[in-house]
């Protein structure tokens, strides 16, 4: 079981990754373990998937040890705008 809210992880992303916007679901009926996300940030430009969630699990490193299920959806501000945001 995890302590972390959804604002903690989504407050921890904004700032590690300079992201525009994040979204933050705790899906785990209020246990903490099991989040879903979206996050836009220029630091995926030119990244390959395997490398945006890479970078996503550095930030939340300590985060993930007790989260038992993270999804992530990664974007970056171009293709966030594509997608109709």
């Amino acid at each position: 079981m995890s302590s972390y809210t959804e604002e903690h992880l989504k407050q921890k992303l904004t700032e590690k990754l300079e992201a525009t916007h994040v979204e933050v679901t705790d899906e785990s009926d209020g246990c903490g373990g099991k989040f879903n996300a979206v996050i836009v940030s220029s630091q995926f430009q030119g990244k390959p998937l395997l490398q945006r969630h890479r970078l996503v699990n550095a930030a939340l490193a300590e985060e993930l040890k007790t989260i038992h299920a993270f999804s992530q959806k990664t974007y970056t501000p171009e293709q966030w705008a594509a997608e109709g945001h």
